[in-house]
Parts: C-alpha cells; structure tokens; sequence
C-alpha cells in the first residue's frame, strides 16, 4: 500500500520561528503559514478561538503568554519534535502490520491549536489529526508516551469510526458514559496493538497502572454505582482535570479492560461493530 493513499504526516514546524517578530507571536504570518501548510484549517481554529473568547477567555492571558513561551522553550520544542517523529515513523505500516489496513487520515503538527493539544476534526473532505506545539510545550507532553496518547490513541477512534460504529452516540445520558468507556477503551487497545505492548498505556505514570490493577473491583463498582447518576459535571473518571481515588483516567484503564475482556470471546474487527445495547448487554459479565 503506497502511505500516501491513506495517511499523510507532515511536520510544519520548521517555519515557525519566522512566524515571531521581536519574540512576539505575529498573527498575519500565522495566517499565511496556515494557508501554506494546511489550507482550512485557519477558518476552524479561528472560529474555535472566538468560541472561546465569547465564551470567557481573553487573548492577551489565555492565547498570546502560550504562543510566545514557544520560542522561549527550545529543549522542550526539539523534545516534543523528536517524540512526533518517533512516534509517527513506521507508524502506517505498524497499524497495517497488526490490523490489514490503515486509516485514512492527516496527522499535523503546527503551531496554533491553542485550545488543546490535540484535535481530530475534517478538513477539505478528509480526517484530520491537529496537533499544537505550542499547547503540547504548555503541557509538557514532549515526550514518547504522551505522543501516543495524542497521535495513536486518536487514530484508533478514527479506525473505530472508519470500520466500525465509532461514530455512533447513545441518546441516554447515563448510557453515554458506558459508551464512552467503550469507545476509550477500543481506542487504548487499538494503541496497545499497534505498540505491540498489551499492559502498555500512555496515562502510566508515578504507579498509575500498578495502583489500577490492583483496585480494579473497586473501580469497577463505583463506576457501576456512579452509572446512573453521572454527568458531565460530576462525573470521576475521564480526564486529567478529575480523579477517582486520587487518580486521572481510571475510565481508560476500565475501558481497556472491558474490551480486553470481550476479545477472549471476540474478534477485533467484530467488537468496533458492537452498539450500545450490545455492549450493555455484555457489561454484567465483566462486573
């Protein structure tokens, strides 16, 4: 399979030095770096930016102090460059190797993402993976581990999406967490594959995985217990902005687990196919 048919990864950020005047971040330059590297994508990040700032954010504490620290942090900038590399070289033929095909999909890593580090969206007809340097630096997600969380892991959804029901949503809310587990864990073990590593996940950090292993049943409970009453606000288990016990992402770890529990009786292929009454249907025999 010729890479190109199916993936295109392209480092921008070679130029981006010119993109400062006197150490200060110049919009206009942006503009036509975007408009060079990665035409349409402007018009979103913008449109993104001014949500944001409607929303409460402000330019000159939340978007500039960002952009300018980018070529205050050389280290950290090589760093988080090297990893992308890293991270991306082979990475095509890895996912075909371990899975017969690849995905269709666009990786960037530019400057000027802003709102995250990551952000998988579509541009001119084809999915699209968005990375910011300068959020990445903010982060301090310069290193291997974080980039196949950013890289990896959101290509496994976009493998879910583009072979299986990935796109689907559940309509209940408290169906939509349990779907969410699922989906995060498809995708964790989608990144574990193609690593080649199944006790390998990107959040093991400070005995993350080792303290998850061992409250696994603990973990299994509450969210059970949580189920039918979690929202978006109070909800434990899905991001490093909450914790459970003390810990971020225990859904991932709980996801991985569950879909890791379905492969002893399924396929895969079989699995990213399921709905959500199929894998409500298969959550009582994991718990």
């Amino acid at each position: 399979m010729n890479r190109l048919e199916k993936m295109n990864i392209l480092d921008t950020t070679g130029n981006i030095l010119t993109l400062y005047e006197s150490g200060h971040f110049n919009t206009e330059k942006w503009k036509a770096y975007m408009d060079t590297f990665i035409p349409g994508a402007k018009e979103l990040c913008l449109a993104d930016m001014q949500d944001c700032l409607r929303a409460g954010f402000t330019w000159e504490k939340d978007y500039l102090p960002v952009l300018n620290a980018v070529i205050k942090s050389e280290d950290k900038l090589e760093m988080a460059i090297s990893s992308f590399y890293e991270v991306t070289s082979h990475l095509e033929d890895n996912i075909i190797t371990r899975f017969g095909k690849s995905v269709e999909a666009d990786i960037y890593l530019y400057l000027g993402l802003c709102n995250g580090a990551g952000w998988v969206t579509t541009i001119g007809g084809k999915t699209t993976v968005l990375l910011g340097i300068e959020k990445i630096l903010e982060l301090n997600w310069c290193g291997v581990d974080d980039m196949n969380g950013l890289i990896i892991h959101e290509l496994g959804h976009v493998y879910h999406s583009q072979y299986g029901n990935g796109t689907k949503k559940a309509e209940i809310l408290p169906d939509r967490f349990l779907w969410q587990l699922f989906r995060e864990g498809v995708a964790m073990v989608f990144e574990q594959e193609v690593l080649g590593d199944p006790e390998y996940f990107h959040q093991d950090k400070n005995g993350w995985k080792k303290w998850c292993d061992s409250h696994i049943d603990l973990i299994k409970e509450s969210f059970s217990g949580d189920l039918k009453t979690m929202t978006h606000e109070n909800q434990r288990y899905f991001g490093d902005w909450v914790n459970f016990e003390g810990h971020i992402d225990t859904g991932y770890y709980l996801g991985t687990e569950f879909v890791r529990f379905l492969l002893k009786s399924d396929s895969f292929e079989n699995i990213i196919m399921y709905d959500i009454d199929k894998v409500k249907s298969c959550i009582g025999a994991f718990r």
